[in-house]
C-alpha cells in the first residue's frame, strides 16, 4: 500500500522514536490501517513553565473513566536518567582503561628494568667507544616507548576488530572515530615515555667501567 509523503518533521529529541515513525491522519489510519479510534500513545508538548501542571491532569484527560490506567512519563527525565546511565558506564570504562593502562606502564617499566640489568655489558661497551649518557638515556627511553606503541597498536586493532564485528551482527555500519584510535596510540606513546623514563635514567648513570665488569 503506497502513500504519499505531505512533510518530513523536524528531529524530536525528547521523543527521538517519532524520529523513525510514520504519520497518518486518524481517517488514513480508521480506513486502511485497522484503527478502533483509541490511540495506545498521546504526545502532548506544553510550555515549559507549565509541563508539572499539565502531567497532573494528563491521566484525567486522556480516560476521565479510569486515570489510574494512563501512564504518564515526562520525557525529560527519561532523558536524564538515560544520561546518568549513560555517564556511569562511560566512567566505569574510562576506570577499567585507566587500570589497564597502569597495569601497561608498570609492565613495560619492569621489562625495561630488565632490559638494563641483562644489557649492562652492552651499555659498558657503548660508552667505552664514545656514547654519552644522552645516547644511552636516549636508546632505552626509544625502545619503551616503541615497545609501548606495539602494544597500544595491538590494541586499537583488537578494538576496531571486535567493533566491526559486532557492529557487523547489528547490521550496522561500522565506525570508528579517529579520536578513539589516535587517542589511544597517544596514550600508548605517553605511558612508553613516563614507564621508560626511570630506566633510561638508571642505564645512563651506569659508569663504564661498573658496566663492563659483567661481560
Amino acid at each position: 500500500m503506497w502513500f504519499y509523503v505531505t512533510g518530513i518533521l523536524t528531529s524530536a529529541t525528547l521523543a527521538p522514536e517519532i524520529d523513525s515513525s510514520v504519520l497518518v491522519g486518524f481517517p488514513a489510519a480508521e480506513k486502511y490501517l485497522g484503527l478502533d479510534g483509541h490511540p495506545t500513545t498521546i504526545y502532548v508538548r506544553t510550555v515549559t513553565s507549565q509541563t508539572a501542571a499539565v502531567q497532573t491532569v494528563l491521566a484525567a484527560t486522556a480516560n476521565p473513566e479510569a486515570p489510574n490506567e494512563v501512564d504518564v512519563s515526562q520525557p525529560s527525565a527519561a532523558l536524564t536518567a538515560r544520561a546518568e546511565a549513560k555517564g556511569a558506564l562511560n566512567g566505569l570504562f574510562l576506570g577499567l582503561g585507566a587500570v589497564s593502562l597502569l597495569v601497561g606502564a608498570v609492565g613495560v617499566a619492569n621489562i625495561m628494568i630488565i632490559s638494563v640489568l641483562e644489557r649492562r655489558s652492552e651499555i659498558g661497551l657503548r660508552r667505552a667507544l664514545g656514547a654519552t649518557k644522552g645516547h644511552i638515556r636516549l636508546q632505552f627511553l626509544s625502545e619503551a616507548i616503541l615497545l609501548a606503541l606495539l602494544g597500544g597498536a595491538v590494541g586499537v586493532s583488537l578494538g576496531a576488530l571486535a567493533t566491526a564485528v559486532y557492529a557487523h551482527s547489528k547490521h550496522w555500519s561500522t565506525v570508528v572515530p579517529v579520536l578513539a584510535w589516535a587517542g589511544g596510540l597517544a596514550a600508548a606513546f605517553a605511558i612508553g615515555a613516563i614507564a621508560g623514563l626511570l630506566p633510561a635514567i638508571r642505564a645512563a648513570r651506569l659508569s663504564p667501567t661498573d658496566a663492563l665488569r659483567t661481560v
